[in-house]
């Protein structure tokens, strides 16, 4: 039995992934998508807190792959830092990642930190969504599901630094990069030695292409792909 535990980028809820657990259902795998939270000033710590202790609900038994978008790769490094005996492999989509010391704000670009601290600038601690287009989803349907349901977004996430004992670089990596790239989110993995993987699509592909996403997900653990001329039975 594997275990993929699905980690929701900044903005975003566990509801992330409700277009690609019932894919990885149908091949046998269990999910988890813990939930980091939609209010409350917390920190990138806290929330590698939470993803620890959703590792820690996982059998010993069981091969364990925990996957971090965007923002969260930065989370599931730390927490696989914290317990790397209970993770047999680390996935990236998209995420933001880096050693010791590394934080979002240290990695993005003059300008995206930048705006986003003038976002923030209201209360001072936390920063409204921005429009679903800033994650590539531009269908007018999956714009309006996606836009109801994105959330404030702690600054605290994006400024704190993760603390990493060197624990997490024994666990495998695979990193999914989307194209066209919004940021060099494959430079970030590869310079921690990280298999990268390309996959043709927008920022939110889990909402977009998940078929294709799970083919990856499963193809970077070796596992049988359904065949590309069907869809998945679900």
């Amino acid at each position: 039995m594997t275990t993929y535990v699905l980690v929701h980028g900044a903005w975003h809820g566990p509801w992330a992934w409700e277009r690609v657990t019932p894919l990885l259902h149908a091949t046998g795998a269990r999910t988890l998508t813990p939930d980091l939270g939609a209010s409350g000033d917390r920190g990138l710590h806290d929330d590698a807190r939470t993803v620890a202790a959703a590792l820690d609900s996982v059998p010993e038994d069981e091969e364990l792959v925990l996957v971090g978008h965007s923002y969260a790769g930065l989370v599931v490094r730390e927490a696989a830092d914290l317990r790397p005996g209970a993770v047999d492999h680390l996935v990236l989509v998209d995420g933001w990642a880096g050693p010791d010391g590394a934080s979002l704000f240290a990695l993005a670009p003059e300008a995206f930190v930048t705006a986003i601290r003038a976002a923030a600038s209201g209360d001072g601690w936390r920063i409204p969504p921005p429009p679903p287009a800033a994650f590539g989803v531009t269908d007018t349907d999956d714009a309006a599901w996606l836009a109801d349901r994105l959330v404030p977004q702690a600054l605290r996430t994006f400024t704190e630094a993760t603390r990493l004992t060197g624990a997490v670089d024994r666990v495998p990596g695979t990193a999914i990069h989307c194209r066209p790239a919004a940021y060099p989110f494959d430079r970030f993995a590869a310079a921690l030695g990280y298999r990268t993987l390309p996959l043709d699509g927008p920022h939110d592909v889990m909402l977009t292409d998940p078929e294709r996403l799970v083919r990856l997900l499963l193809d970077g653990r070796g596992r049988p792909m359904p065949s590309e001329n069907r869809k998945f039975e679900v």
